[in-house]
């Protein structure tokens, strides 16, 4: 496999205005030249290889957005060398824009009053589609998600599901190298998350197309994600895969508990009692992340049975998300 995108020591800094409170501190603002220099992304390197799935995670103000952006062209970065396809995005903004395609929150790209069928013919006349091509990715899409149903249909009277499957379709549409995926399933359904998600899998196999997902849902990442790259105030803190994460992690289980009276009183008791293990509590089970360097499953349930009457009990490996919320929080030793 050859790299598809280069990244070497990208940094983004930006001027951000100190502002006053109060209108006569507005009013002074705009003639102010007290500035801050914040740094969004913090000298990031990283290789991704054509027809990888790669998520790119990180907490909110992370500087993902940011990277994105000037990966598809949006920003220049303040020092650093990126190249995407061959190509300096900023550079090149239209020969990139040719050869990416982009799925951006709730943002859609299709005509809201013109059926799909009609954005999609738009869509192949911007790019320059040939018609065999066309006809190829429409016959794709058909065997894939059975689109016939949505073709005809005038984008604003599509649900949420229906149109963020639409949009997706339409980033693949010409065929890109690469496909930007910014929280695709945020909002929907269990039925649709899946569907989008084995959509994805099924285009990337097929088309072979690279994929960088940013995404809050960590069923996205466990369902897509070979490899993570984690960052955290514009610097990266992880990029590995899945596997090899949970390897620093190996000694925590999630013991879950489910006792009488309400969850949340006894959740809080026992934060109280196991100061060093995270509880938490939903509607039915108490989570307790026991980290077995420390103290065992057994120790820690033999502490509880004391205070409280265990009705039911499931011991689980450490989850995705469990290991991505301590990596926000701790970092990778």
């Amino acid at each position: 496999m050859s790299a598809i995108i280069e990244i070497r020591n990208i940094t983004k800094e930006f001027k951000v205005l100190n502002r006053r409170e109060g209108l006569k501190g507005s009013l002074k603002d705009l003639f102010s030249r007290d500035y801050k220099i914040v740094r969004a992304v913090d000298n990031i390197s990283m290789t991704i290889e054509q027809g990888e799935i790669v998520g790119y995670l990180g907490p909110n103000g992370a500087g993902k957005s940011t990277t994105i952006k000037m990966m598809t062209g949006v920003l220049e970065p303040t020092s650093g060398e990126i190249l995407v396809g061959g190509n300096v995005p900023y550079q090149n903004r239209t020969k990139n824009a040719q050869e990416i395609g982009v799925v951006f929150g709730q943002r859609s790209q299709l005509w809201w009053a013109l059926p799909l069928i009609e954005s999609f013919k738009l869509l192949k006349d911007i790019y320059q589609i040939p018609d065999k091509e066309y006809d190829g990715m429409l016959a794709l899409y058909q065997s894939l998600v059975d689109i016939e149903p949505l073709l005809h249909k005038p984008v604003r009277q599509m649900s949420l599901g229906q149109r963020t499957l639409s949009d997706i379709l339409a980033a693949f549409l010409h065929n890109p190298k690469i496909v930007f995926l910014d929280e695709p399933t945020i909002g929907l359904d269990v039925s649709m998350k899946a569907k989008i998600r084995t959509l994805i899998q099924a285009l990337n196999r097929e088309k072979h197309t690279t994929v960088i997902l940013t995404t809050h849902d960590m069923g996205d990442v466990d369902a897509l994600c070979r490899r993570i790259v984690i960052i955290d105030k514009g610097k990266m803190l992880y990029d590995n895969d899945m596997e090899h994460l949970k390897g620093f992690f190996g000694s925590y289980r999630t013991l879950k508990i489910r006792v009488d009276g309400d969850l949340k009183a006894h959740a809080e008791e026992i934060a109280k009692e196991l100061p060093e293990c995270s509880v938490s509590a939903d509607e039915e089970w108490i989570s307790i992340l026991v980290d077995e360097d420390k103290a065992t499953v057994m120790e820690v349930l033999g502490t509880l049975q004391t205070a409280h009457s265990i009705r039911d009990m499931q011991l689980q490996e450490i989850s995705t998300e469990e290991v991505i919320k301590k990596i926000y929080e701790e970092g990778v030793q």
